[in-house]
């Protein structure tokens, strides 16, 4: 069946059930190379079809049902029968009113283009760096990947969207061939032929040069310079935790003491806004609600229009994540977003490199690991630094260091930064397939604790 006659197949049967019904088509196709120790190790081109079935009304919750793979008429009554049995026992509170965007006939394109296009051409650039690797005693080890992923949402009350989009990432780490320095680099662009990979080793060439001297540092608080990508991971942590019905009901660091919320309070005194905006250039995302039973966003919101929306503005907290029904709770409707992109006033004051060049001492953190809550009241989070930390001295780096295991809180962080660089799309360590598309700056932050000495290169 067409993408059309999926969907309308589902609504066709939950309007027999006399059921209302959101139905989420995804159309997914990519195509992914793996390589380790400057050979190709795996690669592979899947295409898959994912339908979600939303079942709503008769005042009880919401009950959700997936199904994967080649869909007959029969699995797509047989999940809509599925969803209708998975509402939830009990009252539902009155939901807000449906959204019935009606895209016309644009709803029902065909998907997006397969991804597979651009692997052969990428797989060769990847051979040359093989063996430029090789020829300077380099060991290349990471992932990359296309995807494109078509979306169709509409509904028993009129709801027709329909969304595409593509994405790349590489995922790449070079290693001395005796395994004693690693770095690490991720990157992200629209198309794998965007991603480029020449710039990727020559940054790790350079930072690898710079382990040929070591220095043992203690733990301790120190001035640190972080990458964007070690920037991304922290604030995505910060993103996820802020969610307006958790907040009301007190469970995030963002509740105010004797209820409601912290928003209007300043979090950083650097002028830093944080925002997602569903058309940034570079990181276009879907421009409406796409909610299929997990995460934050509400199932009565699908199809809801996104527009620019700023969580932080000049460091001061502005807005929470969370549907209309939270609304009534005291704050603002503001559905998630897909990206996410921080940003300092005036535009930052440089590269990394330029952040470097200013630094009497202290240390450059170029990738997190392992990142892990360890009280989400105050959002503290222990994680790993990994694949090099480095000492700058004078305005130079001087030498690669152990790795540390560190405490901190993504707020606590906001509230050390010194200095901002210029924001840059960037790949977070710790990402999946539902991270959201990030824009970083470097930072200095101040009095940053690392608390023990790790063991990993």
């Amino acid at each position: 069946m067409t993408p059309r006659e999926v969907v309308e197949t589902a609504l066709a049967a939950a309007g027999a059930r006399g059921t209302e019904v959101v139905a989420i088509l995804d159309e997914v196709s990519s195509a992914h190379v793996r390589w380790a120790r400057n050979a190709f190790t795996t690669n592979g081109i899947a295409d898959d079809r994912r339908l979600t079935v939303v079942a709503l009304g008769a005042g009880r919750p919401p009950g959700v049902a997936t199904v994967s793979g080649a869909l007959t008429g029969e699995a797509v009554t047989a999940i809509v029968a599925a969803a209708d049995a998975a509402r939830g026992r009990g009252d539902e509170p009155e939901p807000p009113p449906p959204v019935t965007t009606d895209e016309g006939d644009g709803w029902a394109r065909p998907p997006a283009a397969p991804a597979a296009g651009g692997l052969p051409t990428f797989a060769a650039r990847l051979a040359a760096s093989f063996r430029s690797a090789a020829a300077a005693s380099h060991s290349l080890h990471g992932y990359a990947e296309q995807r494109t992923r078509t979306t169709y949402v509409a509904s028993s009350a009129g709801l027709r969207r329909r969304h595409e989009e593509s994405s790349a990432l590489l995922d790449h780490t070079v290693r001395s061939t005796d395994g004693t320095a690693s770095t690490w680099t991720g990157t992200t662009a629209r198309e794998l032929s965007q991603l480029d990979l020449d710039a990727a080793y020559d940054g790790a060439r350079r930072r690898l040069g710079w382990w040929r001297r070591r220095v043992a540092l203690p733990t301790g608080e120190y001035e640190v310079l972080l990458t964007p990508s070690c920037v991304a991971d922290l604030m995505l942590r910060l993103y996820k935790a802020a969610d307006a019905r958790a907040t009301l009901d007190g469970r995030t660091v963002f509740a105010a003491d004797g209820g409601g919320t912290r928003a209007g309070e300043r979090l950083a005194p650097a002028p830093l806004t944080l925002h997602s905006d569903p058309r940034k250039p570079g990181l276009e995302c879907a421009p409406f609600t796409v909610a299929r039973g997990t995460g934050a966003a509400s199932v009565y919101d699908n199809g809801l229009p996104l527009t620019r929306t700023g969580w932080i503005d000049r460091g001061v907290l502005s807005t929470l994540v969370g549907g209309r029904q939270v609304a009534a709770g005291g704050v603002p409707a503001a559905p998630e977003i897909g990206n996410l992109v921080l940003s300092a006033e005036g535009g930052g004051v440089g590269t990394l490199d330029e952040l470097v060049a200013r630094t009497a001492r202290g240390l450059l953190v170029t990738s997190l690991w392992y990142l892990r809550e360890v009280d989400p009241r105050s959002l503290l989070l222990t994680g790993l630094t990994r694949d090099g930390v480095y000492l700058v001295e004078d305005g130079e780096v001087r030498a690669a260091t152990n790795p540390f295991r560190f405490n901190a809180s993504p707020l606590d962080v906001l509230a050390r930064v010194r200095e901002a660089g210029r924001t840059e799309p960037t790949l977070p360590r710790e990402h999946d397939e539902s991270t959201p598309r990030t824009a970083m700056p470097p930072l200095r932050v101040a009095g940053f604790a690392m608390s023990a000495v790790s063991d990993a290169v």
